[in-house]
């Protein structure tokens, strides 16, 4: 019995020793700070929380100002690509407008300035010669050039309706009075000079009448036919190179090679690719 009393006391002693070892391991592991300690910890703590703060703040701000400058970089862009089509828009505008000013300038003259007309659409972007004042050319006939010349009043064929019936007797049954061919002028001479010389050397009736206003002869009939013989809008009409120009033939000085045609309108140029006015 005492024996077994005295294996029990051992048991006991030996668990409050382990629990003694427990207590002491576990205080050792525990680190009690001194006030001065804390408040340092405290305060370091806080640098460190600033620090982390700060960083995310500029980070933040460095992401803001990169979107900026790409919102400003897309803004440029927008506003260069308005300016160049501002630029485009402009010059078409300004292409418009210098279409319009040619289409005036096509129907600023009549038959009455000297039988001209104005650019067809065949004329095309070559540049149109200006014209010359008849007193200030002189022709000098040792210098001998060609070009070619042709009159016809084929128009009157598709206007029957409308044409003087007494004049039946001279109109050509193909409308063509004067076939194209190459003729001699002289440098310095007119439209008006061939169409006088060749109508004299071949015998075909042409009257003419000078109109100071214009400073330009005016064709009035060609072969007995006049103007107004085949309605109200018809007449005599002069092109060079497939350009009707806006000026008198006896304003317009002839070049080696020139191509001229004398026809006979029946609507103000509109049936034969000229546009013109009605008669002053």
């Amino acid at each position: 019995m005492k024996k077994r009393n005295t294996s029990l006391m051992g048991k006991k002693l030996l668990a409050g020793f382990l629990v003694f070892c427990c207590v002491l391991f576990g205080l050792t592991g525990c680190k009690i700070e001194t006030p001065e300690e804390a408040a340092e910890n405290a305060a370091s703590l806080s640098q460190s929380v600033e620090s982390t703060e700060e960083s995310e703040l500029s980070a933040e701000e460095s992401t803001q100002e990169a979107s900026a400058s790409s919102s400003d970089a897309d803004t440029s862009q927008e506003s260069e690509s308005s300016s160049s089509e501002t630029s485009s828009q402009t010059s078409n505008g300004n292409t418009q407008t210098n279409e319009k000013t040619t289409g005036s300038q096509k129907s600023s003259s009549g038959l009455s300035s000297g039988n001209s007309g104005s650019a067809s659409s065949s004329s095309g972007s070559t540049s149109k010669p200006a014209p010359v004042e008849p007193e200030d050319t002189q022709p000098d006939e040792n210098k001998p050039l060609t070009c070619t010349l042709s009159i016809t009043c084929k128009t009157i064929l598709d206007n029957m309706d409308l044409f003087n019936k007494e004049k039946l007797g001279v109109l050509p049954k193909d409308g063509v009075i004067y076939a194209k061919r190459t003729v001699t002028f002289y440098e310095g001479e007119t439209v008006f000079d061939v169409l006088l010389r060749e109508t004299k050397k071949n015998r075909i009736h042409m009257e003419h009448e000078n109109f100071p206003l214009y400073n330009s002869e005016y064709i009035e009939g060609i072969n007995n036919i006049y103007e107004f013989d085949c309605g109200e809008g018809s007449g005599w009409m002069f092109k060079v190179n497939g350009w009707f120009p806006n000026y008198g033939c006896s304003r317009y000085e002839v070049k080696q090679g020139d191509q001229i045609e004398w026809i006979y309108t029946c609507d103000l140029g509109h049936d034969i690719g000229g546009e013109l006015d009605r008669y002053e």
